[in-house]
């Protein structure tokens, strides 16, 4: 059984320009919130968490009609369609309201923008495991997760020679760049990718999965299965918690405890992310092998080591990027494995309600931790950190280990001389 890469690179598409769309919005709304509406910090947090809020709420019922919807078009390709359309009418306002100085309509395209891209992120994620037959779905996640960094990159490149140095830029030629990726993206998933074509080829070539599903429908979630997801999706708001509660604090970190001035932090946090990229393909392969659980044990430990070693550091120095890299690794073994493991434990027509799910407890992390983590840093210390990130890892690990369902089951070779093999 061989992953198909090419259709999984299309798949990918979706995901490719939702990770283009949040990286404009992650660096370019805060900028227009504080230099041409000069909002306070405090109101453009509370503005920026918004994304959050509503992706809590709305990512799993938005799943779940996803998966009772049957059309021409397949049950995941309408919402991208719809959703991809609605999101670049509304954001393609928001630069206009920039120019204009238009706060009140910045705040509403803004709002609809978000909304429409809660309406599709759901299907577009749960399309994946919905084309890619149950023991590949960790490398086809890595190819997924791949295609969104080339997504956030591709936003940065826009950013770094389409924004000048000059007191008041126009971010129209960004927000223009990224919504035409994001329909170019979108026509070519279109064109290749026949949802309905391929899920039916896919029941035919593996009839024992559409046997399983089938049992499923019939017999529900066992309970030990239901526990196994509890404590799963309890792991990951802990690890979410503590990795978001360094990737949004570091910068801070750096400049207090470290005496980093400028955008040194940076160079830190592109190694941790350069790290990821390169992993995520081999991730994919060593998880069918070793097995998902294993996988996402081992990178939780790998950061684990690494928030413990850059707290020792007292200030910063070229070796702690070695740990920063160990941090990046370590992610992408989670993110590469624990969709599949929430998705596994699915029925095959529920699997927009669990991608919701997973949705829910992470997005509900990223709300949990900024606060939390910030009280901290604000009346005890920065140093409290990377102790702060150790103890919800330890958590995480804690109750990783006692996830028993969700795994891949490595395809059985018909002869031992197969198990050297190297799938291409």
């Amino acid at each position: 059984m061989k992953l198909n890469y090419k259709r999984t690179f299309f798949v990918g598409l979706a995901f490719l320009s939702i990770s283009a769309f949040w990286q404009m919005y992650d660096n370019i709304i805060p900028l227009i919130l504080e230099n041409t509406f000069h909002l306070n910090d405090a109101v453009i947090g509370g503005i920026m968490a918004m994304d959050n809020v509503l992706a809590v709420f709305l990512l799993p019922i938005i799943g779940t009609l996803s998966d009772k919807v049957d059309t021409r078009l397949g049950k995941r390709t309408p919402f991208i369609i719809g959703g991809t359309i609605a999101a670049v009418t509304f954001m393609l306002l928001m630069p206009l309201a920039d120019k204009m100085q238009l706060l009140g309509l910045f705040v509403i395209a803004l709002a609809l923008t978000l909304l429409a891209m809660a309406m599709y992120r759901s299907p577009a994620v749960a399309l994946m495991p919905d084309l890619t037959p149950k023991p590949l779905r960790s490398k086809a996640n890595a190819v997924i997760n791949l295609m969104g960094a080339i997504g956030g990159v591709y936003t940065l490149i826009l950013i770094k020679l389409l924004v000048k140095k000059v007191e008041n830029p126009s971010y129209l030629p960004v927000f223009v760049g990224v919504a035409a990726m994001m329909i170019l993206a979108i026509v070519l998933l279109l064109i290749t990718t026949k949802e309905k074509k391929i899920a039916a080829q896919i029941a035919l070539e593996y009839p024992e999965e559409a046997e399983e599903e089938q049992k499923k429908e019939t017999a529900g979630l066992a309970p030990e299965v239901k526990k196994s997801l509890a404590f799963i999706l309890v792991s990951i708001f802990l690890w979410f918690t503590a990795y978001n509660a360094v990737t949004t604090a570091f910068s801070r970190y750096a400049e207090k405890e470290w005496g980093m001035l400028g955008g040194g932090f940076a160079s830190c946090l592109m190694v941790a992310t350069v790290a990821a990229i390169i992993s995520y393909l081999p991730i994919g392969i060593i998880s069918s092998k070793i097995g998902r659980k294993k996988t996402i044990i081992i990178g939780l430990i790998l950061m684990l080591i690494s928030y413990s070693a850059v707290f020792f550091y007292p200030t910063y120095n070229v070796t702690a990027n070695i740990f920063f890299a160990l941090i990046g690794m370590g992610w992408a073994a989670v993110g590469v494995n624990s969709l599949p493991m929430v998705v596994e434990m699915s029925r095959g027509s529920d699997i927009g309600k669990y991608t919701g799910l997973y949705y829910t407890f992470s997005m509900t992390a990223q709300i949990f931790t900024p606060v939390v983590s910030g009280l901290l840093l604000e009346y005890v210390s920065y140093g409290t950190l990377f102790p702060y990130a150790m103890f919800f890892t330890t958590c995480a690990i804690m109750t990783m280990s006692l996830v028993k369902h969700g795994d891949s089951k490595p395809e059985q070779k018909k002869d031992i001389l197969e198990n050297f093999d190297v799938e291409d």
